[in-house]
């Protein structure tokens, strides 16, 4: 399958499991069933995704996640689709993990 997403993936560019061309493509996540547009990464064969924790920051200026546990449904994003990368109105748009909902931008 050509369009085939990674067991996991992560917004940190620092990550191994960043990967800039997917990222751009559109990812969208549904966890437990429930659209998610603040992941910051997911691993579907270990059932979690790491979400930011409000908006407290660790020392170095990242944000803090919490790591849920639960069934993991990454999907590409068509363009067009309600909460699509770059539709007005999405906060980040930027294709993320959880992408549309869009995740916070990785910068």
């Amino acid at each position: 399958m050509a369009d085939a997403l990674p067991d996991r993936l992560s917004l940190d560019p620092r990550s191994p499991y960043f990967d800039e061309e997917v990222l751009g493509k559109g990812v969208g996540i549904r966890f437990n069933g429930a659209e998610k547009t603040n992941v910051e990464e997911y691993c579907v064969s270990e059932g979690w995704i790491r979400v930011a924790a409000g908006r407290s920051r660790d020392r170095y200026g990242n944000p803090m996640t919490i790591k849920l546990s639960g069934q993991v449904e990454p999907y590409i994003q068509i363009p067009g689709e309600p909460g699509a990368p770059g539709e007005a109105g999405e906060p980040g748009g930027n294709g993320a993990p959880g992408g549309g909902g869009g995740a916070a931008s990785a910068g």
